[in-house]
């Protein structure tokens, strides 16, 4: 894990280097690998999980030039308090968890090492 936030964690791992690539196997992705872990234990609304997975992806976008040759995966390890944020698709929740996913990619792409391939 190379950061957390109070409802997320985003694990890191280095993407192998395709030089001398046997055919066949895949290709080199210039585009960092993204996976969304959002268990129903956490969000149980399928709507709930859907939103926070379109702002994972769309604050990728905006660091896509520091993310390159590593993948990712974005975990949700506790729920937002659905009395707090009553409705799935209300501003207030999706603001929350851009904010917090910012901040989460940021010191993210502050602790990366320099991507080795390139």
């Amino acid at each position: 894990m190379i950061a957390k936030s109070p409802h997320f964690a985003l694990h890191c791992r280095d993407l192998p280097s395709f030089e001398g690539q046997v055919p066949g196997t895949l290709p080199l992705r210039n585009e960092p690998v993204i996976g969304a872990l959002l268990p129903k234990r956490w969000a149980k609304r399928a709507v709930t999980r859907n939103a926070i997975k379109r702002q994972i992806f769309q604050v990728v976008q905006e660091f896509e030039s520091l993310l390159t040759g590593f993948a990712y995966v974005v975990r949700l390890r506790h729920a937002f308090d659905r009395t707090q944020f009553v409705s799935a698709s209300s501003s207030a929740l999706k603001e929350a968890v851009r904010h917090e996913l910012l901040s989460l990619f940021s010191t993210a792409s502050a602790r990366l090492p320099t991507a080795s391939h390139g």
